[in-house]
Order: structure tokens, then sequence, then C-alpha cells
């Protein structure tokens, strides 16, 4: 399971990291959304400490997701230095999904790769 954060925990957990943080931002009823989280949990565990991945559910924390203007879920946004660098609003799978999540890393970190 992935850490998650909420209106209140935002700036610290994201926009005051250290390390870019991969935002999901996601809803109970969304059936993509539980296909999404397992792989984020991969990608978690392949880049371990040098990407920090977090969930945010976005019915209970509107707030932030009209902030970014979300318009689908699930939503990738990619943090980095308090910045939104990338995001994700829409794929087809995973393979698409791992596609744009890399041309978003490479942008800030080009040493950056998935082990798999």
């Amino acid at each position: 399971m992935l850490p998650s954060t909420n209106t209140q925990t935002f700036n610290p957990d994201v926009l005051q990291s250290e390390t870019p943080v991969l935002v999901s931002f996601w809803a109970p009823w969304c059936g993509v959304c539980r296909w999404v989280e397992p792989w984020l949990i991969q990608i978690q565990a392949d880049y371990g400490s040098a990407l920090k991945i977090v969930t945010i559910n976005a019915d209970e924390n509107f707030p932030i997701a009209s902030q970014y203007r979300l318009t689908n879920i699930p939503s990738l946004l990619l943090f980095h230095q308090g910045r939104l660098v990338h995001r994700i609003d829409q794929f087809c799978d995973r393979t698409d999904a791992l596609h744009l999540l890399e041309e978003g890393l490479c942008q800030i970190v080009p040493s950056l790769l998935l082990a798999g």
C-alpha cells in the first residue's frame, strides 16, 4: 500500500519534498484506479528512494484536485522542487502510462531508469 496525502499534508508531503514526488489522484468509484495502484507499488520498488509516490483521494480532497484542474481520474502528477513538472491525465494501459511517466522523470532526473 502506498502512503496517502490530503489537503492538510499536501505541502509537506509533496511541495516541500526533497525528492521528486508522483501523486496519484484516485477515487473509490474509479475502476482504472484499481489497476494503477499495484503498478505504482512496483514503480516505487524499482525507483526506491529516488522517487516518492503518494496517493490522494480526489473526492475527499477537492481543493487540491480543483487547484490542479483534474479532468480525469486517475491522474498522475509529477512534482519536483515544489513545482508540477509533468502530468498524465489519460492513458490506455500500463505500457502507455509507463512510457509517459518515464518521459516526465527523464526531464527532471535523466539518469533515472526503471529497472523493469
